[in-house]
């Protein structure tokens, strides 16, 4: 007798199969739970799960002995630090990489014999938002104590500030170097990576192996194109941002040739990594997969969109070991501070490590067919 056909039976199979290869495919895997996974979880450290923090520096002579530092070393979201050079401390004011500087002072009130705290806050213009949210902060301490030490409510705590301006800084000057970045890594990735591979797997890179063309040529042909290609991009980028949304060029003509000559240096260590992702893969779709692992953290932990400072001071300490960290911080540091590229030795010199390191990879692994 013969069997009826189950239609039940052959959904059943069709859908093991393809649920099997779904789950065999790194790149579904990747994209549907480790991507997101990553997302949550950085999103998630932002400010150690308390907000943004607030680098406040202690002014010389501050009184430290008295009940209300105490109360603002336990405050989670202010970092108090002291500097040792004055210069450097108002340096760090003005460039906005400091929030405020901070004085302390304690007297006695004659009349109720009760103490009494002022805190003189000096700021700049260029972190007046952040002035404005640390200052509710400091409010609330504040209350906090006198309600401790004083339950009439007398005041306690007087808070005094002084805002003197500087040059503005907008929030292009932050967002258009990360944008550069971000612009320099994918497209180097991806344009490098998929026109090696191609030119494997056509065999032109084999053709091009016997004829009489120097090897490095060939390699650095290829790589100019795309680096002419990427710096028109990179050019294009801070023309209209200096010219339409006012970003800032601190030496004008000197600080664009500074920018451009990182761009090149980051763009020859993008071109390795693309080397080396082109030479290892067995297929053209595992190519995207390797790109953002790779890209991944840097677009997200390098602060291209937001400043590390979200993030707390043990992955701050993992974001600088990534090489578009560097850039950034060399890239906003050369267009808005005017600091010059010699001077932004330390972010070149790690570049220039991730860069010795990948091209002895592309080296020993690099394949012509």
């Amino acid at each position: 007798m013969q069997r009826k056909y189950s239609q039940f039976t052959a959904l059943m199979a069709i859908s093991k199969a393809t649920l099997l290869a779904i789950v065999k495919n790194p790149g579904s895997i990747f994209f549907s739970l480790v991507f997101p996974l990553v997302f949550v979880w950085i999103f998630g450290s932002f400010g150690g799960g308390g907000g943004s923090k607030y680098k406040v520096a202690l002014a010389h002579g501050s009184d430290t002995s008295n009940a209300l530092y105490a109360q603002l070393k336990k405050l989670p979201l202010i970092n108090i630090t002291s500097y040792a050079d004055t210069a450097l401390q108002r340096a760090d004011l003005e460039k906005g990489r400091l929030d405020a500087v901070m004085f302390l002072s304690q007297s006695i009130n004659d009349t109720t014999h009760q103490p009494h705290f002022t805190i003189k806050l000096t700021s700049t213009s260029a972190s007046t938002p952040e002035l404005m949210q640390l200052i509710p902060i400091l409010e609330n301490a504040s209350a906090r104590l006198e309600k401790f030490m004083n339950p009439h409510s007398v005041n306690l705590v007087s808070i005094e500030k002084n805002v003197y301006t500087v040059r503005e800084y907008k929030q292009i000057d932050f967002v258009l170097p990360g944008q550069i970045g971000f612009s320099i890594l994918f497209s180097t990735l991806f344009g490098i990576a998929f026109t090696f591979y191609n030119l494997r797997e056509q065999l032109v890179l084999k053709r091009f192996y016997a004829s009489p063309v120097n090897r490095l040529n060939i390699l650095l042909g290829v790589g100019f194109s795309r680096l002419v290609f990427q710096l028109l991009n990179v050019i294009v980028l801070i023309a209209v941002g200096n010219l339409l949304l006012g970003f800032t060029l601190a030496h004008g003509t000197v600080t664009f040739m500074e920018m451009v000559g990182l761009s090149i240096l980051m763009l020859f260590v993008l071109m390795g990594v693309g080397l080396i992702f082109s030479s290892i893969v067995k297929s053209d779709a595992t190519i995207p997969l390797l790109i953002n692992v790779f890209a991944l953290p840097q677009m997200l932990l390098s602060g291209t969109f937001f400043s590390i400072t979200v993030f707390p001071t043990w992955m701050q300490t993992l974001c600088k070991f990534l090489p578009l960290t560097h850039f950034n911080i060399a890239m906003r540091k050369i267009s808005f501070e005017g600091v010059s590229i010699i001077n932004c030795w330390q972010n070149i010199g790690v570049i220039s490590l991730w860069g010795v390191g990948i091209y002895v990879i592309v080296y020993k692994i690099f394949r012509w067919e």
